[in-house]
């Protein structure tokens, strides 16, 4: 952070410092020329006063000056040209046009020879400019840089402090402590960043969290086939018996399958992550998506003596998802459904102002409440007759919360008011 303040800082102040060196150049430039008009004004004001004092009488001169100088507000007097002190190049310059500008440490005054009283020089005094006093100056200009650093460091304060939490959340993360989050503040020059790196940091604990589950399940599933298999090869090889060896190898093969199905169920399940950032987002009606659900089931609803029904939206309504995600993630909860059931299942679609709607319900004997907050962890199952035997992982829940995961959306379940059973729902967010 210091180096950001130390950069900043003498970039401002390096601009300032240049900045200020050009305007004073133009300044500086500007008063010369403007010197230099004045200047030319009061050497063509003393050829006037020149010109009038010629065509006065000898006698007549001295009056005649006062009165200009009291017309016009100026020092004007007349001089002895013996009482001047001169170098003898500087006499020649006196009678010519404009005159001789001399300066002393306390004033200017302009010397001009009358042509027709030769003996007699017109003095102007030109007006000298207030001495500034460069102190002051200094003072000033110290403030003016002092106080632009203090903007600048009251600027930057807020700003380093996020970027200080920022990267102590990311120090933290790199340590394993994964639940860091960079507290939100509506202060903040660079919340999106924030919201990003929050947005990673929690993709991040997810997967972690899921790799951990995918390999203690993986890791404890899998001792019980291998213990079989291997009883099943020392079984084998220690009969003589040629059915009971094939009977045993089925055995074999069969634990052999459900391993294959397992593993493949769980990899799946592990590369799922890496699919959420290839999906083919397309404009779907919704209406025609959800009776096409309601359609491909109603056959496996026939077998269960099931009545199966959707209520849609009043009018059509397109909405943008990756249809064959979508399609799993329902899949997953109506199948669901299916198996709890007693007699109904039923599929809403709703819409608010800012949120569509997607409720998949039952009348079956619904979900344990203290076991709402888990049933979307992968590899759960609240049903102990399902087992991984006969193909149930416990993922269907877990891929469909991934899915809603990646369409910036979010799926909940609670037991239904209306019908007693579970009630599943998915919410999409309205741009």
């Amino acid at each position: 952070m210091k180096r950001l303040y130390v950069s900043i800082v003498f970039s401002v102040l390096g601009s300032l410092f240049l900045f200020q060196w050009g305007l004073d150049k133009l300044v500086a430039e500007h008063v010369d020329i403007e010197e230099n008009n004045e200047l030319v004004l009061y050497k063509q004001l003393i050829e006037g006063f020149s010109q009038q004092l010629n065509n006065s009488s000898f006698l007549e001169l001295e009056a005649t000056a006062q009165q200009l100088s009291q017309q016009y507000q100026i020092s004007l007097s007349l001089e002895k040209i013996e009482s001047v002190a001169l170098p003898s190049s500087l006499h020649s310059e006196l009678a010519q046009h404009g005159g001789l500008l001399l300066a002393s440490e306390s004033e200017s005054y302009i010397l001009k020879q009358l042509k027709q009283h030769p003996s007699i020089l017109i003095q102007l005094q030109v007006p000298s400019e207030p001495k500034q006093d460069k102190k002051f100056d200094v003072l000033l200009t110290a403030i003016l840089y002092f106080g632009v650093c203090g903007i600048i460091i009251l600027w930057l304060l807020p700003l380093t402090r996020r970027l200080y939490l920022l990267t102590s959340a990311a120090a933290k993360i790199g340590e394993g402590n994964l639940e860091v989050r960079v507290p939100s503040s509506k202060y903040s020059y660079i919340r999106r960043l924030e919201n990003s790196f929050n947005r990673m940091a929690t993709q991040i604990e997810k997967l972690v969290a899921d790799n951990k589950i995918l390999a203690r399940s993986l890791s404890h599933d899998i001792r019980t086939p291998m213990s079989c298999l291997r009883f099943g090869v020392e079984a084998a090889l220690d009969t003589n018996d040629i059915d009971k060896k094939n009977t045993y190898i089925n055995r074999m093969e069969a634990e052999l399958t459900r391993m294959e199905d397992m593993t493949t169920a769980f990899l799946e399940y592990a590369g799922m992550e890496r699919k959420g950032f290839n999906l083919k987002l397309e404009s779907v009606n919704l209406n025609e998506f959800i009776q096409t659900i309601t359609g491909d089931f109603q056959s496996l609803a026939n077998q269960y003596n099931l009545q199966l029904s959707c209520q849609l939206l009043d009018k059509d309504m397109n909405y943008t998802i990756d249809a064959h995600w979508c399609y799993q993630a329902i899949q997953n909860l109506v199948g669901n459904a299916m198996q709890y059931a007693n007699n109904k299942v039923i599929l809403s679609l709703s819409s608010t102002a800012k949120e569509l709607i997607i409720a998949i319900e039952d009348d079956g004997p619904g979900i344990p409440t203290d076991k709402l907050d888990v049933i979307f962890n992968p590899f759960v199952k609240l049903d102990a007759n399902r087992s991984r035997e006969q193909g149930h992982f416990g993922l269907g829940l877990a891929i469909s919360a991934k899915v809603m995961d990646w369409h910036n959306g979010k799926i909940t379940a609670c037991n239904s008011e209306q019908y007693s059973g579970a009630c599943f729902t998915l919410t999409f967010p309205l741009k």
